[in-house]
């Protein structure tokens, strides 16, 4: 009894003060220099996942997506320009857009929309790619696995068990419901370092919510896990991949940097698994510096192919971080 009166303290107190104020923004690993002008081509319920909203084999979409020239006026730092700083919310954009990363790369096998989004967003602190070293003199080659944990389908345990024993870091966002059916998974995670990131307490669309809908969305599970398992989350992933700069504006006033990602496939379909040999040449395939990775641990084939994932990127020189 005491605990739901706490919750509903908490939750109305969230609505009334807005964010907390006193979370400091978390605006590490932002990509400094991201153009390159020579491109080439839950519980159950909840399957409705962020990769498959968003992208295809063809990057078909009706929603807006950014680009290149839409992102001119707005181009990249490396301290965002509104990080922590509240603002009239109500005065920014609230249109849907649907992200994904699309099919065209760069030369450096960077996808445009990965990019186009950095180009555009940074200054919300929000990121689809990661901070990279670009200077001749640095051979450092870095990707971020990241999971998404929207139900568990049994494969967590053997992810983690991979992650530990290939001595890897990842990031797994999670739902409430999630970690409140799976406990001792989630302390796990957070025991063996892992980072652990907010996906909303219940996977609305944030543009499609009110002001204050959306901030119960994020603080919500926020205060959850913190008050649980002792853990302050600090990266949001927008439920479905959909975001406006309102949403990437309120997410950076709540303390949070946006994570979004550089590579995603068809993987979240439980009863139509990728096969494990062309997966694994999809997902290593796909691999270039600053590469965040969007991985559902709903997959079999993902459960299968993560060791020697890691193992083949580590023979190309990349190194993990979280």
């Amino acid at each position: 009894m005491k605990y739901i009166i706490l919750s509903l303290v908490i939750s109305l107190g969230v609505v009334l003060s807005g964010c907390a104020n006193n979370i400091e923004p978390n605006t590490k690993d932002f990509d400094e220099s991201i153009t390159d002008s020579s491109t080439t081509s839950e519980n159950k319920e909840n399957k409705s996942d962020d990769y498959s909203q968003n992208n295809t084999a063809t990057n078909n979409t009706t929603t807006q997506t950014p680009s290149v020239s839409s992102a001119k006026s707005s181009s990249a730092s490396a301290e965002p320009l509104m990080a922590g700083k509240s603002v009239d919310l109500s005065t920014l954009d609230n249109t849907l857009i649907g992200y994904g990363q699309g099919v065209i790369v760069d030369s450096k096998n960077r996808p445009q929309g990965a990019i186009d989004f950095n180009e555009k967003y940074s200054k919300y602190n929000a990121i689809a790619m990661a901070k990279t070293d670009n200077s001749k003199k640095s051979k450092e080659k870095t990707i971020y696995l990241t999971f998404d944990q929207g139900y568990e389908n049994g494969y967590t345990e053997k992810i983690l068990d991979t992650l530990k024993k290939k001595k890897v870091k990842a990031t797994f966002f999670i739902l409430k419901d999630y970690a409140e059916r799976n406990p001792e998974l989630v302390k796990r995670m957070i025991k063996e370092g892992h980072t652990v990131g907010n996906h909303s307490v219940s996977h609305l669309s944030m543009p499609n919510i009110s002001i204050d809908e959306a901030k119960q969305e994020i603080m919500g599970l926020h205060y959850y896990v913190k008050e649980k398992f002792g853990y302050e989350m600090t990266e949001f992933r927008p439920p479905k991949g959909e975001f406006s700069e309102r949403v990437l504006q309120l997410v950076n006033e709540c303390g949070y940097k946006t994570v979004m990602w550089s590579f995603a496939y068809e993987d979240w379909d439980v009863d139509n698994q990728p096969n494990e040999a062309e997966a694994l040449k999809k997902v290593t395939g796909a691999k270039h510096n600053g590469a965040i990775y969007l991985l559902h641990s709903v997959s079999k084939t993902n459960a299968k192919i993560l060791g020697d994932v890691i193992d083949n990127l580590k023979k190309d020189g990349y190194t993990f971080k979280s």
